[in-house]
């Protein structure tokens, strides 16, 4: 059985221990972004009363809205195809996640209505998709899919009122990061620095879903920490990779951690939203 870290743990490891990783919060008041002191004026002097804070969307240190396409360089068996029943390698699985992995029906998924569950946000960027990022407000970034037309909100303000029910997306809290220069260390291939500093997404209050097309799964009980880095290469090709953190006490023995690159696209021509689809398992 293959090892359960990659190289996405070398990568996730460094990023966390980088610019500091706080336990995902379960409940309260999901963290914000962090706004700097008033500029202009001393503290405590005279002049004019301060501005308001800059927005997220004015404070953002990268720039990652537009038409993005996944690049699979690695794990191409369990991500571009449908692995075999029971084919769980390389994810943490605990005595019960494998249990109930080994009882996946797809037929009875998409005859109870559950055909989004390998769609849910734990496991949808591991699938090869586009993603379309905007603003959709100027604390609120919004991530489409093209492959289970799939919307996530990344909300930079607390949000009013409780979480509510259940979402194959759930509740993502976001905030940014200062630049972090990590010369030399490659993504998928590449090397080079940064470009500008990072994004940090904590999601709970997910419906349980699937980590993988087969059935490997995750619970409600779930919690997805992701670091969005955006960086770019000399011949003009953009890229974003994504660092995912899924800990789950009830399915897996430890953090399953993966990492997932997208390069941008020049418009969205090739952008087909499609609903949720699984095709039946290679045997």
């Amino acid at each position: 059985m293959s090892k359960p870290f990659t190289l996405a743990t070398a990568v996730a490891t460094l990023l966390l221990t980088t610019i500091g990783f706080a336990a995902p919060q379960t409940g309260g008041t999901p963290p914000t972004a962090q706004t700097p002191p008033p500029q202009g004026g001393r503290a405590g002097g005279r002049g004019a009363p301060p501005g308001p804070p800059p927005t997220p969307q004015a404070q953002a240190p990268i720039d990652l809205t537009g038409y993005w396409v996944s690049v699979v360089t690695e794990d191409w068996r369990w991500r571009m195809l449908t692995p075999p029943k029971g084919d769980y390698a390389s994810v943490p699985l605990n005595a019960e996640g494998q249990r109930v992995a080994g009882g996946w029906d797809l037929e009875k998924d998409k005859a109870d209505g559950n055909a989004c569950r390998a769609f849910g946000a734990a496991g949808l960027l591991r699938l090869p998709l586009r993603i379309h990022i905007t603003w959709q407000d100027a604390n609120t970034l919004k991530l489409e899919t093209d492959s289970g037309q799939q919307t996530r909100l990344f909300l930079f303000a607390p949000p009013a009122g409780a979480a509510g029910e259940r979402t194959w997306q759930g509740r993502s809290a976001a905030r940014w990061f200062k630049q972090q220069q990590l010369e030399g260390l490659g993504f998928g291939g590449r090397g080079g620095s940064l470009a500008g500093g990072n994004l940090r997404v904590t999601t709970t209050n997910m419906r349980a879903g699937y980590l993988r097309k087969n059935g490997i799964p995750y619970s409600e009980d779930a919690v997805l920490t992701e670091y969005f880095n955006r960086h770019d290469e000399p011949n003009g090709d953009r890229w974003i990779t994504v660092t995912r953190v899924v800990e789950d006490p009830k399915y897996l023995t430890m953090p399953f951690i993966t990492s997932e690159s997208f390069k941008k696209e020049a418009d969205a021509s090739k952008w087909h939203p499609t609903p949720c689809q699984v095709d039946p398992p290679r045997s």
